[in-house]
């Protein structure tokens, strides 16, 4: 996972910005999830431990445009958690 990794902007309900790394994104029963992390200059990016993670799943607007969506329902979330940390495993391998 030391390749190059996408970033982007995100917004909170005040207006603010924050950058975000993109560190896998994944297909799970139809849908498709982004796992991004936090910009942080000082992090070192072969770390193993993640402190905070965030994990959206990737919905289409009107415009066909992608859609960061956060996922209320925890059995979704800790489906994709699980399927996360396997690729981390077969990557690892």
């Amino acid at each position: 996972m030391s390749e190059e990794m996408d970033v982007i902007l995100l917004y909170d309900e005040d207006g603010n910005e924050s950058e975000f790394e993109v560190v896998a994104t994944l297909e799970l029963d139809e849908n498709e999830y982004a796992i991004l992390l936090p910009k942080d200059e000082t992090r070192d990016p072969e770390a193993e431990e993640v402190e905070e993670a965030y994990i959206l799943r990737i919905e289409q607007d009107e415009n066909g445009e992608d859609v960061l969506v956060g996922i209320e329902d925890e059995e979704e979330l800790n489906a994709v958690i699980d399927a996360y940390e396997e690729l981390i495993k077969e990557e690892s391998n």
